[in-house]
């Protein structure tokens, strides 16, 4: 069997870990043969393509990105971009294909499933809002990085008396600011799922001064302000998947800090960051372990499914039910967490 693999979306740690699972497992122990796709859903629609054996595995387990490359290609949204895929699948020879994404690459192999591909999913994403699995890969890298980021920022803080609001990733979903604000020790933490007053805001930053402490505020890039106002944008211009180009929340928090409270008030986005670099430990164990059951799944031919974490077991679900919906913090979870903050 000739087995496809390819890496969509945004890039994040632990993507060269599942490769190496694969491809290593799959040569071993399936005897596949494997062709890498380059460049996310680009691959296969364009016929770009990469050897990928044992030998081009070798020594990527710690590394951050991934060998094939990635973008947010989405061939539904191109002129004859599905069969353009399925004549590139067949002249290639490729009998099966293995997607690893998010949301958005994920939905696709969906969509292909359905029409007849051979696709099996593998989840990734640093924001940890695919609602199929406890955990996806590359989140514990980008809480560990935020959490360095605002342990470093007390100390700076405290040393100027000012307010410092840490923009972190997040469109939708909240948990790279929940976590790594309540391991990092931050006075408040601002979601998508939680729209804010900034009153509110004000008051616990002036409440955390009289306490002869500096406040540290965690941002979602998008989060919204609970007095109806929108997402803060860099652009309005939409990619492949509709989605516009978040950021600047941290800035426009800062400002809104400053003039209210009369506390200078800086901010920092960590951006890009939260996507680089070595995985942890976590993210690579966690990444094997997908990958592992991935090619097991493609040998079984049980296709159309994504693997998930459930406790501490990797499972299969179907595709769909791994991406039918976002993973969202919940009132209630975010409620409990508040004790920490102040």
């Amino acid at each position: 069997m000739r087995v496809g693999v390819l890496t969509g979306g945004g890039d994040c740690p632990g993507l060269n870990a599942v490769i190496r699972a694969v491809v290593r497992k799959g040569v071993q122990q399936h005897g596949f043969e494997f062709i890498g796709f380059r460049n996310g859903w680009k691959g296969p629609l364009e016929g770009l393509t990469m050897p990928l054996g044992i030998e081009e595995c070798r020594g990527i387990l710690p590394r951050g990105g991934t060998i094939l490359g990635s973008s947010r290609t989405n061939p539904f949204s191109i002129e004859n971009g599905v069969e353009r895929i399925q004549a590139n699948l067949a002249e290639h020879g490729v009998d099966a294909l293995v997607a690893i994404g998010g949301e958005d690459t994920l939905g696709v192999a969906t969509k292909l499933a359905d029409l007849g591909v051979n696709v099996v999913g593998v989840p990734k994403t640093i924001d940890n809002d695919l609602s199929g699995t406890d955990f996806t890969f590359g989140f514990d890298t980008a809480v560990n990085i935020a959490t360095e980021a605002i342990d470093r920022l007390h100390t700076t803080a405290e040393s100027h008396h000012r307010v410092l609001v840490v923009e972190v990733m997040g469109r939708h979903a909240g948990w790279i600011a929940l976590h790594s604000g309540i391991a990092g020790g931050a006075s408040m933490v601002l979601i998508p799922e939680q729209p804010f007053d900034i009153e509110e805001v004000c008051s616990q930053v002036e409440a955390r001064f009289q306490s002869q402490y500096a406040p540290i505020v965690v941002v979602s890039e998008g989060a919204v302000p609970a007095d109806g106002g929108d997402m803060t944008l860099v652009s309005g211009e939409k990619d492949e998947f509709g989605h516009v180009r978040l950021g600047g929340i941290g800035d426009r928090l800062a400002h809104e800090i400053e003039q209210r409270t009369g506390k200078e008030a800086r901010a920092v986005v960590l951006g890009h960051v939260q996507r680089g670099g070595t995985p942890t430990a976590f993210d690579r164990w966690l990444a094997t372990r997908f990958g592992l059951q991935a090619i097991d799944a493609v040998a079984d031919g049980d296709f159309g499914t994504m693997m998930a974490l459930r406790g501490t077991r990797i499972i299969r679900v179907p595709l769909r039910e791994g991406t039918a919906e976002l993973k969202l913090v919940s009132p209630e979870e975010y409620a409990e967490a508040e004790v920490f903050f102040g």
